[in-house]
């Protein structure tokens, strides 16, 4: 694997693949739509082509893939335009590597399991029964239906550096500004939590292995952990303020008024009902999952969040 692209290069999943894939000495075409923000996160890497565009314009993926071995999707698009927006990426994509005669690899979810009773194996029967699940399985089901290697690999909810859309980034934000923050879910309930760097080093040891393709893989993080777990952690990070509960019914009332809170509802369930993916087909046949402790990837998306948002409020 000598030069990839990486679509979604500035969300969460994406910058963490572009820094992994060319510590090991890969070159990356760094693909997104924000120039700016693609310029100021990876112009002085010298192993990166940015390569400013949208997934959704068949000709920009196309033009963008040249050259390309393996195209990363770890596009994301706002919950109320997956249906519209999903299927379209996903084609473009598939029309690029058929171009070009390279691979793909989806950085994916886990909302097509849909409700689960234990730990979920790559060969649990998916039944997902939101909307968003049923969207990602057919997302799932067209790419490996093509005639294009693929790896599809299920992540937990993520949580690192530029993972900014995500559950978890409230609790770390307010923790960040030393105010009251709000955890999305019961604090009770024991769930999964994947550093992004973790999820872009096991995604690439996929990657890089010919037998990998054209299969499902889960990676899991470092281990399910609660609500009350991550509270005590932050406070070892010297915070001290209330984080608040936000309830299913919360998100719902939230949903009369915020396009974005009415999508999530339905997803609340894996805040009452976790899915945790089960990592020994993983183990087996790559190796150890990467799995940086909590307390680590916690203070440095903590770190990483305070000059964040100090460069916003200069702005």
């Amino acid at each position: 694997m000598k030069k990839v692209l990486v679509a979604g290069a500035t969300g969460g999943i994406g910058y963490a693949l572009v820094n992994e894939l060319t510590a090991r000495g890969i070159e990356v075409i760094a693909f997104a739509r924000g120039e700016q923000k693609l310029t100021a996160l990876l112009n002085d890497n010298h192993l990166v082509t940015i390569f400013p565009g949208d997934a959704l314009v068949k000709e920009d993926m196309m033009e963008a893939a040249e050259g390309a071995e393996i195209l990363f999707h770890a596009v994301s698009f706002p919950y109320q335009n997956w249906l519209a927006q999903h299927p379209l990426c996903i084609e473009n994509m598939l029309a690029a590597a058929q171009a070009h005669s390279a691979k793909i690899v989806l950085a994916d979810n886990i909302y097509a399991y849909g409700f689960q009773d234990q730990h979920v194996k790559e060969s649990s029967a998916k039944n997902p029964q939101t909307k968003k699940g049923k969207i990602r399985l057919e997302m799932e089901k067209r790419l490996l239906s093509s005639d294009i290697d693929v790896i599809i690999a299920h992540m937990p909810d993520l949580y690192g550096p530029l993972a900014v859309n995500t559950i978890l980034f409230e609790t770390i934000k307010g923790a960040a500004q030393n105010k009251n923050a709000i955890y999305v879910g019961n604090k009770q309930k024991r769930r999964e939590f994947l550093y992004t760097i973790d999820g872009a080093k096991a995604i690439i040891e996929l990657a890089l292995k010919d037998k990998a393709y054209n299969q499902n893989w889960n990676i899991p993080s470092a281990h399910p952990i609660s609500g009350i777990e991550i509270e005590s952690l932050l406070r070892g990070e010297q915070y001290r303020k209330k984080i608040m509960s936000v309830s299913a019914g919360m998100i719902a009332l939230l949903g009369i008024f915020n396009p974005f809170m009415r999508e999530m509802k339905e997803m609340m369930y894996l805040t009452e009902k976790p899915v945790i993916l089960n990592g020994e087909k993983y183990e087996a046949e790559v190796g150890p999952v990467p799995r940086t402790p909590y307390k680590d990837g916690l203070r440095k998306t903590l770190e990483w969040t305070k000059e964040y948002l100090a460069e916003k409020t200069n702005k």
